[in-house]
C-alpha cells in the first residue's frame, strides 16, 4: 500500500471529480479534477529537474489555490515541502536556505530579485515565482508538462515536510514530519471532529503554518469537502461567506475581531456546526462572549509544529473554557515534575507527548533531537501545564517563560488569568525582567479596554488580594497592543527586551 499522503487524499476525493474543491472569495472555482491535473503538471515539472531523492522544495509565497496545489504536487512527487512565512525577510530566508539546502525555491514575483540572489549564492539551482493571481514562472513552466502523474510510492517514514519553529529563542529548528505523521493526525481529526458529507470549510488561515496547512486543508481534503479560500482574514468578508460554510477554523484574534462586528450574531452562524480555535491561547472572556453572542461553543485544541495536534476539547461533550481538552486518540500526554515524576491532577509540570503524530527529529540537529526526547520516547514539548480531575489539559505557559524570582517559581499564565478577569483589562502578558535583588522581577504588561482608565497601584492592590505576594508584579506597564507573530502568539521575548531597563 502506498503511504504517500497525497495517495490518501486522492482515495477520498468525491466520485464526481467535476464538483468544486476550492472556491476563492472572488468566485473562481477549482474542481477536484483541476486539483488532480494541476498538481500532476507541477509534479512532472519537479521530476523533470532531475532532483536528488527527498529534495527540499522551499516555498515563500502568498496564499492561493495554486500554493496549495504546489504543496500537493511536492508530496505527490516524493519531495519534501518547506513552507516559509511570507513575512520573512532576506536575513531569515538566507538562514533557511543555508540550513535546509533546498533544491528548488519558489517565491513571490516581487521578491524574485533578492530571493534568487540568495538562493544561487547558496547553490539552490532552481528558482521559480508564483503569484496569488495565477502568475509566475512556475505555472508557465508547468503548463508545458503532461497533467497525468503516477503518485510516487512512499514509505510511512519518508519525509513529507520540514516546518521551522518560530525561533523566539535562538535559531529556528526544522521539524521533520513524515507521511505517516501527517496521515495519522489527519485521520484522527477527521473522526474526532465528526467531519460529515457536505461539510464546507471557510479557510481564512495562512498556508505556511500547521493550522492552515495540516489541520484545515488536510481535514477538508481527506473528507472530500469544499473549501472557500480567503487570501487573508477580513471580518467583513468572513461575515459575507460564513452562511455558506459549516466549519470555520481560526486563531483567537479572528474571534476577537468577529465579536467586534455588531452584525455578528447567531443568524450569521446559522449554517456553521463547528468553530475551532488554536495556535495561541483563547481568552476565557472571548470564549464566553462568543457563546453568549452566537450560541456556539468554540472548540479549542492544542498542537505544535513538531507534533501537529495533540489534544482537543470534545466534539460531543463539554468544551471547557480555559483548557485545550483531552488527549486525542493514539496520543499519550503526561505532565511531569522533577526526575520524570508524574504530576497529580491540579499540579503544574512539564508537558511530554508520544504518538504516531510526533515528528522524527530536527533537521541536521541530532544532538538537539536526542536532548528533546526522554528515554521512553516522549517528546519534551517545552510547554508547562496541568490536568484537572476530569483529564482536561490547561496550558500554563512555556518553560522558557517561567519566572524565578527570589528562588520562587512563577508561571505567567496564572497571573495573566487573574489580570484578564479584572474590569477594564482587555488582555495581559506577564514577563520576568532582570532584577538586582530577586534575579528576576515579575512584570505585568496590560492592554486596556476601550475607554477604560486603569492605574498601576490599583492593579497591584487587587492582585495582592488574589495571589501570593512573590507572584505580584513589581511593575505594571500599559501598552496599546501586545506584539504578536503571524499566528497570534504573544512575543514575550520582545516584551522582555522592551522593558528590561524600564
Amino acid at each position: 500500500m502506498n503511504a504517500n499522503l497525497y495517495a490518501l487524499f486522492a482515495s477520498r476525493f468525491p466520485d464526481d471529480r467535476s464538483a468544486c474543491c476550492i472556491e476563492t472569495s472572488a468566485g473562481t472555482l477549482y474542481s477536484w479534477d483541476d486539483i488532480e491535473r494541476a498538481s500532476g503538471r507541477i509534479a512532472n515539472l519537479l521530476c523533470s529537474l532531475q532532483l536528488p531523492p527527498a529534495a527540499r522544495i522551499a516555498v515563500q509565497v502568498e496564499k492561493s489555490p495554486e500554493a496549495l496545489i504546489l504543496y500537493l504536487a511536492t508530496i505527490r512527487a516524493g519531495y519534501v515541502y518547506l513552507p516559509l512565512n511570507s513575512a520573512y525577510r532576506a536575513a531569515e530566508i538566507d538562514y533557511f536556505i543555508g540550513n535546509a539546502e533546498p533544491a528548488v525555491m519558489v517565491c513571490s514575483p516581487e521578491n524574485f530579485g533578492w530571493t534568487s540572489q540568495l538562493a544561487f549564492q547558496r547553490r539552490t539551482d532552481h528558482v521559480f515565482t508564483l503569484g496569488d493571481d495565477r502568475t509566475g514562472s512556475l505555472l508557465a513552466r508547468a503548463a508545458t508538462q503532461p497533467d497525468h502523474f503516477e503518485t510516487v510510492q512512499s514509505a510511512p517514514g519518508d519525509l513529507a515536510a520540514i516546518l521551522y519553529t518560530s525561533g523566539t529563542t535562538g535559531r529556528s529548528k526544522g521539524a521533520m514530519l513524515s507521511h505517516a505523521n501527517l496521515s495519522s493526525n489527519a485521520n484522527t481529526l477527521q473522526r474526532a471532529w465528526h467531519w460529515q458529507p457536505g461539510d464546507v470549510l471557510l479557510h481564512a488561515l495562512p498556508l505556511f503554518h500547521v493550522h492552515g496547512l495540516f489541520v484545515a486543508s488536510h481535514a477538508a481534503l481527506l473528507n472530500g469537502s469544499k473549501m472557500i479560500f480567503m487570501n487573508r482574514f477580513d471580518a467583513h468578508e468572513v461575515l459575507r461567506l460564513l452562511p455558506r460554510a459549516t466549519v470555520f477554523m481560526g486563531v483567537p484574534t479572528f474571534y476577537v475581531r468577529l465579536l467586534a462586528e455588531a452584525s455578528f450574531d447567531a443568524a450569521a452562524c446559522r449554517a456553521v456546526r463547528l468553530f475551532v480555535s488554536g495556535s495561541a491561547p483563547l481568552l476565557r472572556d472571548t470564549f464566553d462572549s462568543f457563546h453568549e453572542r452566537t450560541g456556539h461553543v468554540i472548540l479549542e485544541r492544542y498542537g505544535m509544529s513538531e507534533t501537529t495536534m495533540l489534544t482537543s476539547n470534545p466534539y460531543t461533550g463539554e468544551r471547557r473554557g480555559g483548557t485545550v481538552g483531552l488527549p486525542l486518540p493514539e496520543v499519550q500526554v503526561r505532565v511531569v515534575g522533577e526526575k520524570e515524576r508524574r504530576c497529580a491532577a491540579g499540579e503544574i509540570g512539564a508537558i511530554e507527548v508520544r504518538g504516531p503524530n510526533v515528528f522524527q527529529g530536527y533537521w541536521q540537529m541530532p544532538e538537539k533531537t536526542a536532548e528533546e526526547f526522554t528515554d521512553d520516547g516522549f517528546f519534551r514539548t517545552g510547554d508547562v501545564g496541568r490536568f484537572d480531575a476530569d483529564g482536561y489539559l490547561s496550558i500554563v505557559g512555556r518553560s522558557k517563560d517561567l519566572i524565578i524570582t527570589g528562588g520562587y517559581n512563577v508561571y505567567p499564565k496564572e497571573i495573566e488569568t487573574v489580570l484578564d478577569e479584572m474590569d477594564g483589562v482587555l488582555e495581559s502578558a506577564v514577563i520576568g525582567v532582570p532584577h538586582a535583588d530577586f534575579g528576576e522581577a515579575v512584570t505585568g504588561v496590560i492592554v486596556c479596554k476601550a475607554g477604560a482608565t486603569l492605574s498601576e497601584t490599583a492593579i497591584i492592590t487587587q492582585l495582592k488580594a488574589c495571589v501570593a505576594n512573590f507572584k505580584v508584579p513589581k511593575r505594571i506597564y500599559f501598552v496599546d497592543d501586545l506584539p504578536r507573530n503571524t499566528m497570534g502568539k504573544v512575543q514575550k521575548n520582545l516584551l522582555r527586551e522592551q522593558f528590561k531597563n524600564a
